[in-house]
């Protein structure tokens, strides 16, 4: 069911790769809710994804770039005002990689050239794409900016590694940046820590199937999905959420609020 809840606004979608997600899903919901859009991502996983096909559906461009690149960014977003014909309404960052991770090794066994990137690709972009939109003023007033994060920033998760330490990085930028832009052009910005969800970055973290599993015992309402994920972004993006920023929001079903719950209890028990 549509609300027109963004019905004349005009955003960027970063992160789009396959149907699995957050973005893809927030691409679709923004679309539905009446948003003008266009899509980005790296070069190389506008080769590997099926952004595509997203494209034709929410009658969108795809302009490829470089996270950790200015000169790509503001390119981006002056293809996107010229796009649009004005400035941008809202932007969701839903960016995040760790080779770290990737090559299988340890949180007490960091490749800390592998950190550098993962801390560059996950968190300093969130702060290049504001810093961009800063330098060209292409935000409109009471704009907002959304970067996807995850409780690992405030509490351990063994095998979730340095993304842990991106994630608070990219929370502390939503809260800084957040700041100055507020004062300057009302601009809103937040991170959303959303549950565990199948996504094709998410499956490649180890003995996901089995935490996936405990979040949902652990959530009285258990584990929020992309598409409702998708939901909460559109409120964020939207005029009725003017005076919330520099917020990290948990929409986890309760999780990140729960001790223990039955479920837990009755599992250990067994």
């Amino acid at each position: 069911m549509s609300y027109n809840l963004l019905k004349g606004k005009k955003g960027i979608i970063f992160g789009a790769l396959d149907e699995k997600s957050i973005a893809w899903r927030t691409a679709l919901r923004c679309h539905e809710e009446g948003a003008q859009l266009v899509l980005t991502n790296a070069p190389v996983a506008l080769r590997m994804g099926e952004i595509n096909k997203l494209a034709e559906i929410v009658k969108a461009p795809v302009i490829g770039a470089d996270v950790t690149n200015m000169d790509d960014l503001k390119k981006l977003l002056e293809a996107s005002v010229d796009h649009f014909g004005g400035k941008i309404d809202f932007i969701l960052h839903s960016v995040g990689m760790s080779l770290n991770l990737r090559k299988g090794k340890a949180y007490t066994e960091l490749d800390y050239g592998f950190t550098q990137k993962t801390l560059d690709i996950s968190s300093l972009s969130l702060h290049r794409v504001l810093r961009a939109a800063w330098d060209l003023d292409a935000l409109n007033e009471w704009g907002s900016v959304v970067a996807l994060t995850y409780i690992a920033a405030q509490r351990v998760f063994p095998d979730y590694s340095e993304m842990a330490d991106a994630k608070a990085l990219l929370e502390s930028v939503a809260r800084s940046f957040g700041y100055h832009y507020a004062l300057r052009r009302k601009v809103r910005v937040n991170t959303v820590s959303q549950s565990p969800t199948r996504t094709t970055a998410g499956g490649g973290v180890k003995g996901f199937d089995g935490f996936i599993s405990y979040a949902e015992k652990m959530s009285p309402l258990g584990n929020a999905t992309a598409d409702e994920c998708a939901d909460y972004c559109v409120t964020l993006f939207s005029d009725m959420t003017r005076m919330v920023t520099m917020q990290n929001l948990f929409h986890d079903g309760g999780f990140s609020s729960s001790g223990v719950t039955q479920g837990v209890i009755d599992q250990m028990e067994k």
